[in-house]
């Protein structure tokens, strides 16, 4: 049986430096990686030795990877960086653009994808070379630059469902740098505080008692602050199809957003059933997250019964996720279809029990949209605010006005076509 003696690395070593640049494409990845993660890489390969390439894998596997969701995207990239030829060839081939792609991609393609815009970042695939046209063949291009808006601010204010697959593609980044900032809520318990505010009598006796009695220094208290839970209700029926997935696409981004203010970000599906996506949208990867998240919830471009999936919402995950002042955003168009519940009851119960209720309606992108739907009138009297969610824009006007209290958006307005 053969034996495999370590190999020590040499003062200055090329292996450490190739380590230390796939540490900067794992990062570049998305994985959580700094420089102590490097140096005990480096360390634990020359504490293993480079004798197969499968130790080494694992070596690396071990040093780099804490979480379970990147453990795809550290293979892809191992597998690339360390010169497999062929799998090179495919990484290329991924980043040349695809028409027609399929509308749910797998954690692999997913993980293979970030591992090529890591790794070839600045390079793109060389387009095939063109003979150029004549003078006289070439087409005469008439450009009008008046009033021309620029392609960001265009896309802003963009319908999402008049965008095109490029459109859709710019828009999720766009929304993925979005944020929905919260201010805390004040609580009735109370801590230790070093500025003078509020005079803690107990605290201050404690202190005269390590003095024999005499008070020499006083204490102080002021109130506790927490956060609030953000609940997302959404709609992902056939008729809110499109607005549903750009929304879950911001609403991963605020799971995943360190320091974000919210205390947990719960998120829910409806179309003829309830499903709870909350754990998969703790995925780092916004891809992945959506793809399980779809595959549970198998309602995804069918019929509406927002009554039902309320009352099992209020009867099963209501005392759950609603405590500590939290703020619910129903996202649906109101298009009942369920006439086995009592609609406006079941809006009664969830506002009673959410600090804020927020709808965003789509459909109210309309100048003429009026409440004439039975189910919009049976929702409307229930929620704080009503806002419209088809563009970026909008969610963006939602951030600025989700730590508002007295905002109604178009409640009244809306109100009084129901008269």
């Amino acid at each position: 049986m053969a034996r495999y003696h370590p190999l020590h690395l040499p003062d200055d070593p090329k292996l450490a430096q190739n380590i230390m640049h796939f540490a900067r494409a794992l990062r570049r990845a998305g994985l959580a990686i700094g420089t102590g993660r490097v140096i005990d890489a480096i360390e634990a390969v020359s504490a293993a030795g480079f004798t197969k390439k499968q130790d080494f894998y694992w070596t690396l596997h071990a040093c780099f990877v804490s979480r379970p969701d990147s453990r795809a995207v550290f293979d892809q990239t191992f597998r690339l960086f360390w010169r497999d030829p062929q799998y090179l060839e495919h990484m290329m081939a991924l980043m040349l653009p695809s028409i027609g792609a399929a509308p749910e991609k797998t954690a692999s393609v997913a993980a293979e994808k970030r591992a090529a815009e890591a790794l070839l970042d600045g390079e793109q695939p060389q387009a095939p070379i063109q003979t150029p046209l004549s003078q006289d063949e070439a087409p005469m291009l008439e450009l009008d630059w008046a009033l021309t808006a620029s392609a960001e601010e265009r896309l802003k204010s963009m319908d999402f469902e008049q965008m095109n697959l490029e459109e859709i593609a710019e828009a999720k980044a766009m929304l993925a740098r979005l944020e929905l900032p919260i201010r805390p809520l004040l609580s009735r318990r109370l801590q230790r505080a070093s500025r003078r505010s509020v005079i803690d009598r107990a605290g201050s006796l404690r202190l005269a008692q390590r003095s024999g009695g005499e008070l020499h220094k006083l204490a102080y208290q002021k109130p506790r602050i927490r956060w609030p839970n953000l609940v997302v209700l959404c709609d992902i029926s056939g008729s809110m199809s499109r607005y549903s997935r750009m929304v879950l696409h911001f609403l991963h981004a605020v799971s995943n957003q360190k320091q974000g203010g919210w205390a947990h970000v719960h998120g829910f599906t409806f179309g003829t059933r309830l499903t709870n996506i909350s754990r998969h949208l703790q995925k780092s990867d916004v891809d992945t997250a959506l793809a399980a998240a779809g595959i549970e919830a198998q309602d995804w471009e069918g019929g509406t019964r927002i009554a039902s999936c309320l009352q099992a919402f209020n009867r099963d995950w209501g005392r759950r996720v609603l405590g500590q002042g939290a703020v619910v955003l129903l996202i649906t168009d109101g298009l009942e279809r369920d006439v086995s519940a009592d609609l406006g009851e079941e809006m009664r119960r969830l506002q009673r029990t959410a600090r804020r209720l927020i709808w965003l309606n789509p459909l109210l992108r309309w100048d003429q949209f009026s409440a004439k739907a039975a189910g919009i009138r049976a929702i409307l009297p229930y929620v704080d605010s009503l806002r419209t969610s088809h563009s970026i824009a909008s969610l963006m006007e939602l951030a600025e006005v989700v730590s508002t209290p007295d905002d109604v958006g178009a409640k009244t307005r809306i109100l009084k076509t129901m008269a």
